[in-house]
């Protein structure tokens, strides 16, 4: 088993493919090209919303597929492959326990908008780099005309310490899951990336043994079981380092480019 099989490429984007500016390296988008003159497809899976992560991968997002809000949503190009709707009661029974933990923020995160209460423009700050279309509402609970995919909840401090004792509740019933240093994502059950990749595999006949999957959360954890080579990042949570079988260098260090130059090596 070798490098030279792998089809398909599927990496996370915060922590992972960006470095800690956020930012999209030249040498991924050079490297990219390369690799797809050897038939090789590419995934983006986040917890991001969708409409971000075509904003960060503009010039290529027309010829890969991307996996958004943690696995509750699937597209490529104009095709809408998967959608897992967290449903209105749900929303309901959440957002009152969630207003009366504090100093916490949450986004409902729906297909067309995410929607907030708030106006703290600390938060907003933060909420920009994840969600490009965003709406300010009274009440989260009213909103009626979108599909929701789930609710972020974001603490400045830590999301672990201060968000998930208070919401682990709901884990009999649906998906709570740290999904980053600061954020704990709720959503329905099977809306996870792991879920949402084997889909893809299936549609494209891609086995276990042809994937790289890279990621550095708690939110990658059923993907990177989808792949013979998996990546986890240096900065990755100690879960996502014990789970993937390789290691690379940290996002701020070009550790999917340096494994991607290596792919490229053994596809020549």
């Amino acid at each position: 088993m070798n490098l030279s099989q792998i089809k398909l490429v599927v990496m996370d984007m915060d922590g992972t493919l960006l470095n800690s500016k956020s930012e999209v390296s030249d040498q991924f988008f050079n490297l990219y090209q390369k690799l797809t003159k050897h038939k090789i497809h590419f995934v983006a899976a986040s917890g991001r919303q969708y409409h971000s992560i075509i904003d960060k991968l503009a010039t290529i997002k027309d010829d890969i597929t991307i996996i958004a809000e943690n696995g509750a949503f699937v597209a490529q190009k104009n095709e809408e492959l998967l959608k897992i709707n967290l449903p209105l009661k749900r929303v309901a029974e959440l957002i009152p326990v969630l207003r009366n933990i504090d100093n916490i923020y949450f986004t409902l995160c729906g297909k067309k908008s995410a929607y907030i209460e708030t106006y703290d423009e600390k938060f907003i700050t933060i909420l920009k780099e994840y969600y490009s279309e965003y709406k300010f509402v009274n009440d989260l609970t009213k909103i009626k005309d979108d599909d929701f995919f789930k609710i972020a909840v974001y603490h400045f401090e830590s999301s672990e310490k201060y968000i998930y004792p208070a919401v682990k509740q709901f884990e009999k019933i649906m998906q709570v899951k740290v999904s980053g240093e600061h954020w704990v994502d709720i959503s329905q059950p099977n809306a996870n990336k792991g879920h949402a990749l084997k889909l893809v595999q299936d549609r494209l006949g891609i086995g276990v043994d042809e994937t790289m999957v890279f990621g550095d959360y708690n939110n990658d954890l059923e993907m990177l079981r989808l792949a013979h080579f998996s990546y986890a990042m240096e900065n990755a949570h100690p879960n996502v380092k014990k789970e993937a079988r390789y290691k690379t260098k940290s996002n701020d260090e070009a550790g999917v480019e340096i494994i991607l130059e290596h792919l490229l090596k053994m596809k020549s």
